[in-house]
C-alpha cells in the first residue's frame, strides 16, 4: 500500500481513512471491531474520530466512539499500526467546548483514557474558536506536542482566512503548524473547498483529509427518490441532493462505475484520491460489503477521461 505524507508532520498514510463517528452509533462494539479488523488488514492505517463522537444518537453522551477504538486497540495489541486522529472543541456537555488553554488541557486527557493510549497522532481543532487568540491554542498544542501527548495537529471546519492567519501565527511564533485540514468535500460539495481552502492547502503542503466524502451516502447511488431517503438513519439529509445536479453526477457514476465494474461509491471515493490536493477521503462504513467498496475506491486508478466526465457533471459555477 503506497503512503501519502500528511503535511510535513512525518505522519504517513495509506489514501483512505475510516470515519469512526458510526462507532457506538449505527454500529456496536462488535460490529465496529470487525470492521476496523478488516481495515487494517488491509493495508489501511488511519482511523478519524472525535470527542463528541457520537453524542447525537439516543442515551449517548459523547466519547462513544474513542471509547470502542481504545477498547480495539487494547485488545488486538495494534496501537503501532494505526495512526489515530480525534479532534476537540465541539460541545461535549455545559461549558465543555472551544479551544481555551483550561480545556483543551482537559480534553485531551479525557481522549487519552478512553483511547488507552498515551499518544494521538493527530490531534485536531474540531471548529475554529473565534472567543479564543489563535496563538493561546497553537501555544497548548505546543505543549503537548513537547510532552509526548500529541504527535501533530490540524484543523477542521476553518475557512481559507482563518487557516492562514493560524499558518502565520505559527510561522511568525515558532510554533507547531495545522498540518492537516478536514474540510467539506466530494462530488457534490466542491465549492467551498476548491475556491479557495485548495489553492492554500496546495500552496502550504498541508494534508487533506475530506469528510463527508460520499455526502451522507448520496454517491453510493441507494438515494435516487424521496421514497428511497427512509432506507437509513442519515437519509432524511439527502433530500438537498435530490435535484439536476445530483441526479447528473449519479448518472455520470453509473456510467463509469459500469465501465469499471465497480459500483458508485468506489468511483466517488477513487475521484477524490486522484484529486492532487487530497491526501486521503474519510469515509464510514456499517458492513463489510460497503468497507469493501471503500477499498475498492482506494485500490482503483481512474483515467483521465473519466475524471473529466466527473468533473464536468459536477461542475460549480465560478
Amino acid at each position: 500500500m503506497n503512503k501519502r505524507k500528511l503535511g510535513a508532520s512525518g505522519i504517513e498514510v495509506a489514501p483512505l481513512a475510516f470515519g469512526g463517528n458510526v462507532f457506538g452509533w449505527t454500529v456496536d462494539e462488535a460490529q465496529s471491531f470487525r470492521l476496523l479488523d478488516e481495515f487494517v488488514a488491509r493495508g489501511f492505517n488511519l482511523v478519524d474520530t472525535a470527542d463528541v463522537y457520537s453524542a447525537w444518537a439516543p442515551g449517548n453522551r459523547g466519547g462513544e466512539s474513542e471509547t470502542i477504538l481504545g477498547k480495539w486497540m487494547k485488545q488486538r495489541g495494534n496501537r503501532n499500526r494505526v495512526v489515530l486522529a480525534t479532534k476537540v472543541g465541539k460541545e461535549m456537555g455545559p461549558g465543555r467546548k472551544g479551544l481555551s488553554r483550561k480545556y483543551i488541557r482537559e480534553a485531551v486527557e479525557d481522549s487519552l483514557k478512553r483511547l488507552q493510549t498515551d499518544f494521538i497522532d493527530l490531534y485536531q481543532s474540531h471548529d475554529d474558536d473565534l472567543s479564543v487568540p489563535p496563538a493561546e491554542a497553537l501555544e497548548t498544542f505546543a505543549g503537548l506536542i513537547q510532552e509526548g501527548k500529541v504527535r501533530a495537529i490540524g484543523a477542521s471546519n476553518f475557512n481559507a482566512q482563518r487557516l492562514q492567519e493560524n499558518l502565520e501565527i505559527s510561522r511568525v511564533n515558532g510554533l507547531p503548524r495545522y498540518e492537516a485540514l478536514q474540510p467539506k468535500f466530494n462530488l457534490y460539495d466542491r465549492i467551498d473547498f476548491e475556491k479557495e481552502l485548495e489553492p492554500l492547502c496546495v500552496k502550504e503542503a498541508i494534508g487533506v483529509l475530506s469528510y463527508y466524502s460520499l455526502a451522507s451516502g448520496f454517491l453510493t447511488g441507494k438515494y435516487r427518490s424521496e421514497k428511497d431517503l427512509s432506507k437509513s438513519a442519515r437519509g432524511q439529509g439527502n433530500k438537498k441532493f435530490l435535484n439536476q445536479r445530483g441526479f447528473r453526477i449519479l448518472a455520470a457514476l453509473d456510467e463509469i462505475a459500469g465501465s469499471f465494474g465497480t459500483t458508485p461509491a468506489a468511483v466517488s471515493i477513487a475521484w477524490l484520491i486522484a484529486r492532487p490536493s487530497v491526501t486521503a477521503p474519510i469515509a464510514s462504513a456499517t458492513t463489510l460489503e460497503q468497507l469493501n467498496d471503500l477499498v475498492r475506491g482506494a485500490e482503483m486508478k481512474l483515467d483521465a477521461a473519466s475524471v473529466a466526465t466527473l468533473d464536468e457533471a459536477s461542475k460549480w459555477e465560478k
